[in-house]
């Protein structure tokens, strides 16, 4: 008994270790981006809400500077290593002009390979420098930054007027070699920040996030260089750069293999339905169709039973008027007695004959009732002579 307990007590452990290893594998790591939405210690979150709550106007445009670079109310924009899109060229020859222009730009240099941005670093001839020096000086007592160090302000101009120590990452600085460019602070041989009039702007240029990341924001002078930034007016922080470029989708081939699915099934159904029965063959049916004199027999017995209509009268005559028009080309204008002398030159037909069957039609017309057999006599009348006009007939309209 007291070895099964032992077992059972070994096996709740290690059940327990493996979910709480499933736990730690399926936490998420923290993110490295320095967005102002990243909470992380790597992040410029802390940053953003400092300078929001003391009042200072801060943004995060999440659109392209586009033509006209960032928008004239903003003071002082802040590139903090973008790694997610490249500033095209177009982009980098905006903020030239913008800065030239009395805009204030901070650059924040990623250390990572694919965090570079060519057009930047060579409008500003960028390249990496030496290590930094280690030191721990100005750091209150008790604060331990291993992965640090402290860089002095060996120029105290402009943004930096008046501080004296940043503390910056343990890594490597930055060489800058525009002719305009200054160094403002470093360690010992390693410069991490410069300064580069451009017009009546200028172009702060760092080594990484170091100054603006949440985990050394408040370390020595850090803060009060963006306090210094806050005070010449509204600050933005380009969000756009640090966003993923959208991937076309690969083609899916889950439709292609759903439409032949569902060809497969269909053909299945017709193998099947094809070759067996679902019961007992059937008799053959044989269809036996209407003749054609059964047909015409009850359209006679309909047309006996029906009314004339009084419009298929006239109908008649200018059917045949638009015949002699299209045949013969005699103008529908034309009045009836010119039109028979014209049809008699063409075709042969008495001109008297013509009129006599238009007399009769007006006769028929004055009828207060137009029987069947009226209007048969006069459909008969008309396709005779519509005959002599095609030339199926000879010009005799009283031949039956």
């Amino acid at each position: 008994m007291k070895g099964l307990r032992t077992a059972a007590i070994y096996g709740v452990l290690v059940a327990l270790a493996l979910a709480l290893g499933l736990a730690v594998n399926q936490t998420p790591p923290q993110s490295t981006v320095p967005s102002v939405d990243n909470p992380g210690p790597q992040g410029l979150r802390a940053l953003y809400l400092y300078l929001q709550e003391s009042g200072a106007p801060v943004s995060a445009p999440r659109e392209a500077f586009g033509e006209a670079g960032p928008p004239s109310s903003v003071r002082t924009l802040v590139v903090a290593a973008p790694a997610g899109r490249s500033v095209s060229e177009e982009e980098a020859d905006a903020l030239r002009q913008w800065v030239s222009r009395g805009g204030t730009l901070v650059y924040l240099v990623s250390r990572e390979p694919k965090g570079k941005q060519p057009h930047l670093d060579d409008w500003l001839q960028v390249s990496s420098g030496p290590l930094s020096s280690p030191g721990s000086e100005g750091l209150p007592e008790g604060e331990k930054d291993l992965t640090g160090t402290t860089a002095r302000v060996w120029v105290p101009v402009g943004a930096a007027r008046g501080l004296e120590r940043f503390r910056v990452s343990l890594d490597r600085g930055l060489v800058v070699e525009h002719p305009e460019a200054v160094p403002l602070a470093g360690t010992k041989g390693a410069a991490v920040m410069w300064r580069v009039p451009v017009g009546q702007g200028e172009v702060y240029v760092l080594a990484g996030v170091d100054l603006a990341e949440n985990r050394r924001l408040e370390l020595l002078d850090n803060l009060r260089f963006w306090d210094a930034l806050a005070a010449r007016g509204p600050i933005a922080f380009d969000e756009y750069h640090h966003g993923v470029e959208p991937r076309p989708e690969p083609p899916s081939a889950r439709a292609l293999w759903v439409f032949v699915a569902q060809g497969l099934v269909v053909g299945l159904l017709y193998a099947v339905s094809r070759g067996t029965r679902f019961g007992p063959p059937r008799p053959l049916v044989v269809e036996k169709h209407r003749s054609a004199v059964e047909y015409v027999r009850s359209l006679g017995w309909l047309a006996r039973r029906s009314k004339v209509e009084r419009e298929l009268v006239p109908e008649l005559a200018r059917q045949l008027r638009r015949r002699m028009h299209e045949r013969l080309g005699i103008p529908l204008t034309l009045p009836e007695d010119e039109a028979a002398r014209a049809l008699e030159h063409t075709c042969g037909l008495p001109a008297a004959d013509y009129l006599a069957v238009r007399e009769d039609l007006s006769r028929t017309l004055d009828q207060r009732d137009i029987r069947p057999g009226d209007y048969a006599r006069l459909a008969r009348q008309y396709a005779r002579i519509e005959e002599i006009i095609t030339g199926r007939a000879a010009a005799d309209p009283r031949a039956e």
